[in-house]
């Protein structure tokens, strides 16, 4: 059994500001603290000092400079224990006196401003929740550390191997992602270095060893983004690279001009393309100075996919370059392709989408089982859209006769057991789809987006499937998570060719 730790039921600072509403004054850096207790410092402060214990969150009124010139100088001395910050109430901001103390030291602790009286500052503080989440490395690690000294893991892992699976869950899936990107460590770059979820997503790809990471911007902008949020991400196990100073700008910009030069580009034009953060990284991936890239947070997919398009372009067996999304459903992951990439391709090109989409889902894991999909199941539907799926299926089978891969279903009938029942009893691919391919880029797009919101899916992706080298593409309304899965999956794309591309 693994004991009650009552480190695991504090809060952070910053669990404090967000749930309190609080403004950060000071001590961005230091917002990960632990708040093991709080006091309210009404006494003076001779008397105050004799209540602190470590990781306690001093409350008092702002105005009281007293109190607050005597808990900086006890966290910063020997005698007394470090305290997890200060928290003014009543609205009122340090005197300016003050205020210049506080900014003049080297490494403030956190304080917090509310508006609120003390009494309820006090009282809703007892509501705080204290979660465990991703990048709160502290409670990991100690979760970790009563795992290993109270859990038989022989036993465990026993159990485990008897538990008989009959698919793949999204927590497998995302799992396997970290564990199969860890496994050969790549050189991933991310373009858009000031963006503060890209800073966390950073933050976590480094201390769960998924990346070594390069991100793109200049260094002082990235460390005052990283201060402003409070990101506990060290720099030091990252490179930083401002494309409008690197020493690599002119040999990228010749390679950019040789690649562009029969479209009438100029020298002079492909250096300036080059500090353009999108083309710099896209270049880093072409001369190998990078494994893969990672964009699309700030910028849109044409900036993340044209520069890889014209200067990575495909690979020598491929086609037609398409993409996927991964769509973690509350139990299975399915695979749906292409979502964004080709408008309204042939028959031929559907074929391709299909077959590298089977291939991307083999890579991560999944079981292809591919449906095309139409208005129409099976041979009952006739009209040129329904036919051009038909024609697919068929030269996808020519292909890869041994792959499992129908169509056109409908969608029901494609993930339905009930449905393909009645539709297509035959079938070994209706009713248990794990690769699902659109016939145009409209149904395709569309189609997962409203399954993304109806059902609260994740959608991860679109993963480029194609391109000689990994270049994937982020929504700008993408989470911290999305960064970090996308990143992951790019790592392993560029492990080898394991991705249809």
């Amino acid at each position: 059994t693994i004991p009650y730790s009552p480190p695991l039921s504090w809060p952070t600072v910053r669990d404090v500001a967000e749930q309190l509403n609080a403004e950060i004054l000071y001590g961005h850096r230091h917002l990960d603290r632990p708040v093991a207790n709080y006091i309210v410092a009404a006494m003076q402060m001779q008397h105050a000092l004799n209540w602190l214990e470590e990781n306690t969150l001093v409350i008092t009124p702002g105005d009281r400079g007293d109190v607050i010139v005597g808990a900086i100088q006890a966290h910063r001395s020997v005698n007394y224990p470090p305290l997890a910050g200060l928290l003014l109430s009543t609205g009122v901001k340090p005197e300016p006196s003050i205020a210049r103390l506080v900014e003049g030291l080297p490494d403030a602790v956190p304080i917090l401003a509310v508006p609120h009286d003390t009494y309820t500052t006090a009282s809703r503080l007892k509501e705080v929740r204290a979660p465990i989440v991703a990048d709160n490395h502290r409670k990991i690690r100690l979760c970790i550390q009563l795992f290993e000294e109270h859990v038989a893991k022989r036993q465990l892992e026993n159990n485990i191997a008897r538990i008989q699976t009959t698919g793949m869950t999204p927590k497998m899936f995302t799992h396997s992602l970290v564990k199969l990107a860890g496994a050969a460590k790549q050189h991933i770059v991310l373009p858009e270095g000031n963006d503060p979820r890209i800073l966390r997503a950073a933050s976590i790809v480094l201390s769960r060893e998924i990346a070594d990471l390069t991100l793109l911007g200049q260094p002082e902008s990235i460390r005052r983004v990283i201060n402003r949020h409070g990101i506990d991400l060290n720099l030091d196990r990252l490179h930083i690279i401002d494309p409008s100073q690197s020493d690599t700008i002119d040999r990228y910009a010749q390679i950019l001009y040789e690649f562009r030069r029969h479209k009438g580009m100029t020298p002079e034009a492909a250096r300036e393309y080059c500090q353009d953060v999108a083309y710099y990284g896209t270049l880093m991936v072409d001369s190998n100075d990078a494994d893969g890239m990672v964009s699309g947070a700030v910028h849109t997919t044409q900036h993340t996919i044209r520069p890889a398009f014209q200067i990575i372009k495909t690979a020598p067996h491929v086609k037609t370059a398409s993409s996927v999304f991964f769509m973690c459903l509350e139990d299975r992951v399915l695979v749906y392709g292409d979502c964004a990439i080709v408008p309204n391709p042939t028959a031929e090109q559907l074929s391709d989408i299909a077959l590298a989409s089977a291939d991307t889902a083999s890579a991560f894991g999944l079981q292809p089982k591919v449906a095309l999909l139409s208005y129409s199941s099976g041979e009952s539907g006739q009209g040129k859209d329904v036919d051009k799926v038909r024609l697919a299926a068929k030269l996808a089978h020519q292909r890869r006769p041994e792959l499992m891969l129908e169509g056109p279903l409908q969608y029901d009938a494609a993930v339905s057991p009930s449905v393909a029942a009645a539709k297509m009893p035959e079938s070994k691919v209706a009713g248990q789809a794990t690769v699902l391919v659109f016939p145009d880029l409209n149904t395709g797009n569309n189609t997962y987006k409203a399954v993304q919101r109806e059902t609260k899916a994740i959608a991860i992706g679109p993963i480029l499937q194609g391109l000689r080298k990994p270049v994937n593409d982020l929504s700008r309304g993408c989470t911290v998570e999305d960064i970090v899965n996308t990143v992951a999956i790019t790592a392993i794309q560029s492990q080898g060719d394991r991705s249809g591309g």
